[in-house]
């Protein structure tokens, strides 16, 4: 006999914000906003910022002249502390279940199949408490037969404080269920979107309710069939199971607006290397292999967004590879083809294409320098040492020297890596209970005497 099948949605409250304020107790019941690369729009808002009317992608320059005046604080984006809390905080919730898939860097569902409804409830609210004690972040829990369920479930317990964190739709009354998706707008249903809510609207499906009793094979034949599946998910037939090991994606791309514009080809150069670097380092974790590299040049050539212009180009590879070398040696010899000597780049990027896993590659006999194993146990090892060390630990020469470059994007407002480099680590000082750190920016230093943020 088949066990009942319930999965739960664990998603971290505001994490970027979250993740800044365990290592600044300060922070707390305060409005904190995290900006983008470059400091340019908000990315992660706290709910006191929320609270303020912030919006999610509003310019940082909008908000910046009232900033002082809400008691608003805004940090550059940290994405290497995010990351390490984001791995911490899967480990921990590994442990709740047999199976994990990992959907975002603060998002996981666990199959709880089989497991007790009183027993599913008690694991949500240990898992909430062991992730507040051992790392500091808060996380709401959603529980539901279906995977959609799951995810809705979880929406509403972070909206409704009463309901401590978890909301539980795996097994409630019909009309208590019903009364749930009533509450939810079509448009925040998994599955949906924005973009395709008007249309659903258009026809008379305002909520979650709504699209549950609609005819699956209307809207498969009007729609897709995802949006068939997603109405059988509503209704608790789970259509998703959990996946193991994620898909593999279709490309990996890293580009950055630069802090101010670059006309040098040799700082070029550098920054190709460093988002080459990265990518690369991406394709190994993933286990996979690039069979094609794209560069993206934008340039400036007068004011305004009129004076921008974009180039780009790729290049197919002779041989599937992960080898960082392989991909930089496309990336630069493209570089050299689109940019124009003297021109001011203000943004650049790299695209990794064709990505197919090792086992899938062939060995090609016009290939000048096929990759061997000791190549594969070298990136290895570029790998295990900067996941040891730090990032940048070992590098390409090409990258340049380490220290500010020009084409580095502006992060005014970081806080220190505190978990993934040696000199950043935190410091508990035993006459108050704050975090302090070995070398804090002047700007840190203000925000913790609650004097606010230099204006620069």
């Amino acid at each position: 006999m088949r066990s009942e099948t319930a999965y739960a949605l664990i998603d971290g409250n505001n994490f970027y914000v979250s993740c800044e304020r365990v290592f600044n107790p300060r922070l707390h019941d305060h409005p904190v906003v995290v900006l983008s690369n470059n400091d340019g729009c908000i990315i992660a808002r706290s709910n006191e910022a929320k609270a303020l009317g912030i919006r999610m992608g509003q310019p940082w320059f909008e908000v910046r002249p009232t900033a002082a005046r809400l008691g608003l604080v805004a940090l550059s984006s940290n994405y290497a502390l995010y990351a390490d809390m984001s791995a911490r905080l899967m480990r921990v919730l590994a442990a709740f279940a047999p199976r994990q898939e990992v959907y975002s860097i603060d998002e996981c569902f666990l199959d709880m199949s089989g497991i007790p409804a009183p027993e599913r409830l008690r694991l949500a609210q240990e898992l909430r408490a062991r992730a507040a004690r051992w790392l500091g972040l808060p996380v709401g829990v959603g529980l539901g037969p279906s995977k959609t369920l799951a995810k809705l479930a979880n929406h509403r317990a972070k909206r409704l404080p009463e309901l401590d964190g978890v909301c539980d739709l795996s097994g409630p009354a019909p009309a208590m269920l019903d009364a749930h998706l009533a509450s939810v707008a079509v448009g925040d249903v998994w599955g949906v979107g924005r973009r395709l809510a008007p249309r659903l609207e258009a026809l008379g499906i305002h909520s979650a309710l709504d699209l549950r009793q609609t005819d699956p094979a209307r809207l498969r034949e009007r729609f897709s069939v995802t949006l068939a599946r997603t109405v059988n998910e509503l209704r608790g037939q789970s259509c998703l199971a959990i996946e193991d090991v994620p898909a593999l994606q279709q490309q990996i791309v890293n580009s950055r607006s630069f802090g101010q514009p670059v006309n040098d080809p040799t700082a070029l150069r550098e920054a190709l290397t460093q988002f080459t670097s990265r990518a690369a380092e991406k394709l190994r974790r993933q286990r996979a292999c690039a069979g094609l590299v794209g560069v993206h040049l934008r340039l400036r050539t007068g004011p305004g967004r009129e004076g921008l212009r974009d180039l780009q180009a790729a290049l197919p590879l002779p041989r599937p590879s992960s080898d960082t070398r392989v991909l930089l040696r496309a990336a630069l010899a493209l570089l050299t083809r689109l940019y124009p000597s003297g021109a001011s780049c203000v943004k650049a990027g790299i695209l990794l294409g064709e990505l197919s896993a090792p086992s899938a590659m062939t060995d090609d006999l016009f290939t000048d320098r096929p990759q061997t194993e000791r190549d594969a146990r070298l990136m290895q090892t570029l790998d295990a040492i900067n996941a040891r060390l730090g990032r940048d630990s070992l590098r390409l020469a090409s990258e340049g020297p380490s220290g500010p470059r020009p084409w580095h994007g502006q992060q005014t407002r970081r806080s220190p890596r505190y978990t993934t480099h040696p000199d950043e680590l935190p410091r508990a000082l035993a006459n108050t209970s704050a975090f302090s750190t070995i070398q804090a920016a002047p700007w840190q230093q203000l925000c913790l005497q609650n004097k606010g943020f230099p204006d620069n």
